[in-house]
């Protein structure tokens, strides 16, 4: 029987799930899949379904605070799908088989003075990242989070810098990145990922940039990834590494109904990462689409031009991130209200 997700594995881009559910990571593994991503809304939601209730409450019964249980929580669950992995990532001596681990969301929204931010971004991603080969700790691309970068990567750190909107936070990211990378004896287990976010450029656009044409509309957030792409390619073509220094295209649900599923599932077909929610890789598998390289191919001239002479990435850097950082904290937040509420009772 065909199968559209093979066949986009088989176009060269490597599958990741956007989740870290036990149950979901086995599925995507049977078909194809080689990795996975957490963030707090992810993990928020599995211990609401109340599977996970017996290891919450063992955590809890030690004494752990609220926030110590909460975290020992999302290790176990990144833990049980980094074991599933972790064959691939044996078999490619480092290249594939990863899971993201995301570290606390709550440092942005903190009084501290951006040098104390900076710290505990490094101080976090040491000791969650210390045990776990296959795992990489995500970082988002903020000001405390690139400056966090450097001494992460010096202390051999497999990173996925998240959050990216702009090609400025792209090449601040690897330029720091490579900074600590050269710090290491060698560069033979050095990886790092750069997750690029798609579809919520398009609704950015829709709503801040009406002027747009239909069509340019519809590429904004195709064509600034396919840009970085390309020159995330030659970056690394002239710093080689042995490992390959990939970019993730994340964010590739669609948010229209009138869309397809897999729109920019296909957009990306054919190199590097794609991390799609569950649900995208569900109806992409039913589509009956065969999916062949598309990663290399930017839109006509014409909307090329017109995209980057209407749109104010300045702007859109500031207004994603501000929505993005919100979108994490509150979660976590909620999740520590409810692991509060499950201590009470």
């Amino acid at each position: 029987m065909h199968s559209p997700l093979k066949s986009l594995i088989q176009s060269g881009t490597k599958l990741w799930l956007d989740s870290i559910d036990p149950d979901l990571v086995r599925e995507s593994f049977a078909l194809g899949a080689t990795g996975a991503t957490s963030n707090p809304i992810i993990v928020s939601d599995l211990l609401k379904t109340g599977r996970f209730d017996r290891e919450l409450q063992s955590y809890l019964k030690q004494g752990l605070t609220v926030e110590a249980a909460t975290w020992q929580m999302t290790d176990w669950l990144v833990t049980q799908a980094e074991k599933v992995f972790l064959p691939i990532f044996e078999r490619t001596n480092g290249n594939d088989g990863y899971v993201s681990f995301e570290v606390d969301p709550l440092i942005e929204e903190s009084a501290l003075p951006i040098q104390a931010q900076v710290e505990q971004y490094v101080e976090l991603g040491r000791k969650w990242s210390k045990g776990h080969p296959n795992r990489m700790i995500k970082v988002p691309a903020t000001p405390a989070g690139l400056a966090a970068l450097t001494p992460l990567a010096a202390s051999g750190v497999p990173l996925n810098v998240t959050l990216i909107f702009s090609k400025r936070q792209y090449r601040e990211a690897r330029e720091r990145v490579l900074e600590g990378a050269k710090k290491l004896p060698n560069l033979d287990r050095f990886k790092s990922v750069y997750s690029i976010f798609v579809s919520r450029l398009d609704v950015y656009a829709e709503n801040h940039v009406p002027t747009l044409s239909p069509t340019a509309q519809a590429q904004v957030g195709i064509l600034n990834a396919k840009e970085v792409w390309f020159e995330n390619c030659e970056f690394w073509r002239q710093h080689k590494t042995p490992l390959q220094q990939e970019m993730i295209f994340a964010s590739t649900g669609t948010k229209k109904p009138q869309d397809k599923p897999w729109r920019y599932v296909a957009a990306f077909a054919g190199s590097d990462i794609e991390t799609n929610p569950p649900q995208t890789n569900k109806l992409t598998e039913a589509s009956g689409e065969t999916f062949t390289k598309a990663i290399d191919k930017l839109p006509e001239s014409a909307i090329v031009s017109e995209i980057h002479a209407k749109v104010d990435w300045v702007k859109l850097e500031k207004v994603l991130m501000e929505e993005a950082l919100k979108k994490f904290a509150d979660p976590q937040k909620a999740l520590l209200k409810f692991v509060a509420e499950k201590a009470g009772a």
